[in-house]
């Protein structure tokens, strides 16, 4: 069960509107090594952990996704918010606007709708750790990359918090895969 307190993680800001670059932030929300994917990966993934303390971190990590997702929506509405048509025509984003005009859609950054592919869950957990913390390494590449396309500096510095957390996460799925490595290692037979 969770409480939404309503209000984002982080405070999204930006200098002025930019439609090409909310096409790029776009990646992050419907793309493969997205927040969305991530979220409902870690989610999944949570209950065929063997230990309390991998649950709860897959948990508490997916939740914090979900948060992000939100971030990237909100930095998506920003970089959008009250563009022209000239501006789209401009951007050559009229493929995207005939179907959805400015509204904030699950799709990487060329277009490709999500997927519930994208959700990898294996049912073994240390495989699926191991895949977590790759996830993490795309994301973080994905973030400065990002970080790179944009001059905005208000919209780097929320960019940066994305990517410092990709960071965090990393470690922690490091620590999680270290415990059921010795779960598993107790539980052997000799």
């Amino acid at each position: 069960m969770w409480i939404y307190e309503k209000k984002l993680q982080y405070p999204v800001k930006i200098s002025c509107k930019d439609p090409r670059m909310a096409q790029y932030v776009m990646t992050q929300l419907g793309g493969p090594d997205g927040e969305l994917s991530a979220a409902l990966t870690y989610l999944n993934q949570r209950y065929k952990m063997p230990t309390k303390k991998a649950t709860a971190l897959l948990t508490d990590i997916g939740t914090e996704e979900l948060a992000h997702v939100e971030m990237i929506q909100t930095m998506i509405v920003k970089l959008t918010e009250d563009v022209s048509i000239e501006e789209i025509k401009k951007m050559d984003m009229g493929q995207y606007y005939a179907i959805r005009d400015t509204a904030v859609y699950p799709a990487d950054s060329t277009g490709n709708p999500w997927t519930a592919s994208y959700v990898s869950s294996t049912g073994n957990p240390v495989a699926d750790l191991y895949n977590d913390m790759a996830a993490e390494k795309k994301a973080k590449a994905v973030y400065e990359n990002l970080i790179k396309l944009t001059d905005d500096p208000l919209l780097k510095d929320s960019l940066r918090f994305l990517l410092d957390r990709e960071i965090v996460h990393f470690k922690r799925f490091g620590e999680a895969l270290r415990s059921v490595e010795a779960y598993n290692q107790s539980k052997k037979c000799y």
